[in-house]
């Protein structure tokens, strides 16, 4: 009798922190495959050998690219691969760089409603939220994430999943 009691308790609060948790979750989110990241601090360029930059300016295939957005309008983030380029002065560690000039290889990608966003500075951007690889760890609002895309290039890991971008993690530069 115990027994039975018991699972009457244990089964109905398992169920309520299963939607609970699954509540928490972006839409889709569940059923999004796991994609490998790249380095965070890579130095060369990420390829999308499937892409035809000949053609008007599209989504990137789904996967994570190292980048950052260039141009944000109407809810569509314009956006291009990013590499890190070691400093040979010695004055700081490096910086990161897009293509060079003329270079067409850029993509455009509408911004999820549900998009996660992970910064790297904190939400007010006065705090160091990084992790030890060097990526975001605060995750902020879509809000906050549209109005960095519109003022600065930020690096970042930009997950892209059906066309739409899911997930930006920031990549913290010293």
């Amino acid at each position: 009798m115990k027994f039975t009691t018991s699972l009457r308790v244990v089964l109905p609060a398992a169920a309520a922190a299963a939607l609970l948790s699954a509540a928490a979750l972006p839409a889709g989110a569940a059923t999004m495959p796991k994609f490998a990241a790249p380095k965070a601090y890579g130095t060369s360029f990420q390829s999308d050998p499937h892409h035809d930059f000949t053609k008007h300016i599209s989504p990137r295939h789904d996967g994570i690219l190292r980048g950052w957005v260039t141009h944000y309008r109407s809810g569509v983030a314009e956006y291009e691969p990013i590499r890190w380029v070691k400093d040979k002065t010695g004055h700081t560690e490096g910086h990161f760089e897009g293509p060079p000039e003329g270079d067409v290889t850029a993509y455009a990608s509408p911004v999820a409603k549900n998009v996660v966003f992970y910064s790297a500075i904190g939400c007010k951007g006065t705090t160091v939220t990084a992790t030890n690889g060097g990526l975001g760890s605060k995750r902020c609002s879509r809000s906050e994430l549209i109005s960095r895309m519109k003022n600065v290039h930020h690096p970042a890991l930009i997950t892209v999943y059906r066309g739409k971008i899911v997930k930006v993690q920031e990549i913290y530069t010293p």
